[in-house]
């Protein structure tokens, strides 16, 4: 078992030769990742691997193929989407609550969507103990339309679509950001889409990453002659 003193210093060599050579230089980012104890979110058959540079399996009751991101991945988004104290955010995908939690530090408040029921309460409960108040964690498919009313200003897809859900930008407020990933295997882009105004939005896709699918995303229909 990791003592106190060899997390603290697994965790410092994540940030370090992981998260900054990730163009992850946001100080605020990089210290809320000091603080924010990753393992805690780890269920326990994993939790020994919860500073390596790899996706993690969120099983054990859970639907297979959950998995939480690389940490490298959930800092650039965090990094990227420049998420500031009055803001609200909305997460499809909560998987374990790590990266709700990051957004939760971040942010006014998140909303975040999970599909599977077992991972909806284990992650509620893990904020809970982690003292993370301002989550709600709401167990919905998040590639069903969202009621009309909300808006948000950051929307996270914390896993892989086909293509950027369209009818998610419309639920962006002006100055709102979205980010997902995008693509299939073995090439796929992070897209970030910005709302600039009622009906304009502009993207950027800095850097390339691969991330399970998020379930029920409408699919590309194969080619055919």
């Amino acid at each position: 078992m990791n003592t106190p003193a060899s997390q603290e210093r697994l965790r410092f060599n994540m940030i370090e030769q992981q998260i900054r050579p990730w163009d992850v230089h946001d100080p605020q980012v990089l210290e809320l990742l000091a603080e924010i104890h990753r393992e805690d979110y780890v269920p326990a058959a994993h939790r020994a691997l919860a500073f390596f540079d790899m996706e993690l399996p969120l099983a054990d009751g859970a639907e297979p193929g959950q998995v939480m991101l690389a940490p490298k991945v959930e800092a650039r988004i965090l990094n990227d989407l420049h998420v500031q104290k009055h803001e609200c955010v909305l997460e499809i995908g909560t998987g374990s609550g790590f990266m709700a939690a990051l957004l939760a530090h971040r942010a006014a408040k998140v909303l975040t969507l999970e599909i599977d029921a077992t991972l909806a309460a284990r992650a509620t409960e893990t904020l809970r103990r982690n003292g993370v108040t301002n989550v709600e964690v709401r167990h919905a498919d998040g590639a069903q339309p969202l009621p009309s009313g909300p808006t948000f200003d950051v929307i996270v897809l914390s896993g892989s679509v086909a293509r950027v859900p369209q009818n998610l930008l419309g639920s962006l407020n002006i100055g709102g950001r979205l980010v997902a990933i995008v693509g299939d295997e073995p090439m796929m882009r992070a897209h970030f889409v910005t709302r600039v105004s009622e009906g304009k939005w502009e993207t950027t896709q800095p850097w390339d990453t691969i991330a399970p699918r998020l379930l029920n995303f409408p699919e590309p229909s194969p080619f055919r002659f």
